[in-house]
């Protein structure tokens, strides 16, 4: 199963984002902004858009904040032009490493991007060196102790989901990206509240890694996404749980 599923789940449950949360803000508004500025401002025409409205009100960003920032992507309020790029590279142990990036300087940013593979033992490689490894898929968390297997499976099939992964402590939804807010709604419905929900870049296979490849990896997927310009951060690495709970315990201190 997915390590970058298990890592967003842990992160989830152990609120390491809660001391970031003005980092996640500031990410989640580029994504809005982009998002209303490519497709309008209308979140039940606009699919990007309404994915995150939704991921901003599951951060308990006040509606305020969500507003002015479609207004800035629609041009009713002044603001920062964003470029979205794609950066694709390696990481210890040979583990894909794909990048959505929003920035308003694309040299400064990779810049800082070299600078931080480097650091942890990776690499930034050509456009397309490991893209063909990930599909869009929607991508949904829940934790066992919310949902049944049957019941979950009934649900997730009647709104179109491929495939309910047992995971673990988790079950990991996946659909195509036009069933993901079915799914979602469907969940909701049901009072079923995912850990984790996005339309995500999902690998075909993985990269089983431990030991001190598996932490140079752990740190360099935390620095990447604590970037104020990298939006996404996915990858095939499968790294143990119980390894991946010390690395956070460890670095939530």
């Amino acid at each position: 199963m997915s390590g970058h599923s298990k890592w967003a789940t842990i992160k989830h449950k152990k609120g390491a984002l809660d001391a970031k949360r003005g980092k996640v803000f500031t990410k989640l508004i580029k994504e809005i902004t982009v998002a209303a500025r490519m497709g309008g401002g209308d979140a039940d025409s606009n699919p990007r858009l309404r994915t995150a409205v939704l991921a901003a009100k599951a951060e308990n960003m006040p509606a305020d904040n969500i507003k002015r920032a479609i207004q800035k992507g629609t041009g009713e309020l002044p603001g920062s032009v964003y470029e979205e790029v794609v950066w694709e590279g390696y990481g210890p142990g040979g583990v894909a490493i794909m990048l959505e990036v929003a920035t308003d300087n694309k040299n400064r940013t990779l810049a800082e991007i070299r600078h931080v593979f480097s650091k942890s033992g990776g690499n930034l490689g050509e456009s397309g060196c490991v893209g063909w490894m990930f599909s869009k898929k929607g991508d949904i968390i829940v934790e066992k102790s919310k949902a049944d297997e049957e019941s979950l499976l009934d649900i997730v099939t009647d709104a179109g989901a491929d495939d309910l992964v047992d995971d673990g402590e988790n079950w990991e939804i996946i659909s195509s990206p036009g069933a993901f807010h079915f799914v979602a709604d469907k969940l909701k419905a049901a009072g079923i509240t995912p850990a984790h929900a996005e339309v995500s870049m999902v690998p075909q296979t993985y990269v089983k890694l431990s030991g001190k490849e598996a932490s140079q990896m752990l740190r360099l997927t935390e620095e990447l996404e604590d970037h104020d310009d990298v939006q996404h951060v996915y990858s095939n690495f499968d790294i143990d749980e119980t390894e991946i709970q010390a690395f956070a315990l460890a670095h939530s201190k």
